[in-house]
């Protein structure tokens, strides 16, 4: 058989052969894949990307290719229910125990490993994803009753080789640094920006007995609505830069802080 290989962008084929030279043949010919992603944020973390943003971002936006998972054997699923839901535009029918929480179905039965489980309490928020247009905690959510409904995670933001605005305002404001709670930062800010158009208050909204219209997102605004995800390494003045420069589209600039 076959197989097909992945055709790589010019700069996507520099930045392997520069950094990751041991790769760049198991990337054409298997695949970017979730080991690759990993090397390519230690080398995000190091400052190594530096120059090769283009092809990074380009990196970053595919889909990380996954292993298929086999289906399960229904007389071995104690209180087994089929539920259909699309997922990042896919269309998923999945055998789970009507007990399985969303990010366990997730990550152990479809094999979308972005969204991470942190306290799996519903406290970190690192586990955050899209339901309907709406931030839900998918720790503390039945996969059972996203039945019909439309999900999106880290994987479903990118369009093929194009990231999302966030995404992009993110790495350019550096707003992660382990990226443990990055996924669910992100999936979390880009519900935050729906809430905002569509005038929903939080605890920090200026006059919120008026109409209800379109929130120009504060830097308080922000911080507050975007209070339920938590950074354990410290990067929020970098989050909240992000955030605030993919609502108005305008340049924020960045802010580093240098030590003696």
């Amino acid at each position: 058989m076959k197989q097909n290989k992945t055709q790589l962008t010019p700069e996507e084929h520099r930045l392997f052969g520069d950094l990751m030279p041991e790769d760049l043949e198991e990337v054409i010919n298997s695949g970017f894949n979730r080991r690759h992603f990993i090397k390519l944020m230690s080398l995000a973390s190091a400052g190594l990307l530096v120059s090769y943003t283009l092809g990074a971002e380009q990196l970053f936006a595919r889909s990380v290719e996954i292993e298929d998972i086999p289906d399960l054997i229904p007389q071995a699923v104690e209180n087994g229910i089929n539920v259909t839901f699309k997922v990042n535009s896919s269309s998923k029918n999945v055998l789970i125990d009507s007990r399985m929480t969303l990010l366990d179905t997730l990550r152990e039965r479809i094999g979308l490993t972005g969204s991470k489980k942190g306290c799996d309490h519903g406290q970190c928020g690192a586990c955050t994803v899209i339901v309907d247009g709406q931030r839900v905690l998918s720790c503390l959510t039945l996969a059972a009753t996203c039945q019909g409904k439309s999900v999106i995670t880290i994987e479903g933001l990118a369009k093929e080789n194009d990231l999302h605005p966030m995404q992009a305002a993110f790495l350019k404001h550096d707003g992660f640094q382990c990226g443990f709670c990055t996924p669910g930062q992100i999936c979390s800010a880009v519900a935050l920006m729906k809430e905002a158009k569509e005038g929903q208050a939080s605890f920090a909204t200026q006059n919120i007995g008026a109409d209800a219209k379109s929130i120009l997102l504060s830097d308080e605004e922000i911080a507050e609505r975007m209070s339920g995800n938590i950074c354990r390494c410290g990067a929020y003045p970098n989050i909240v830069a992000a955030i605030k420069e993919a609502q108005t589209g305008k340049n924020v600039v960045q802010n580093w802080l240098f030590t003696d």
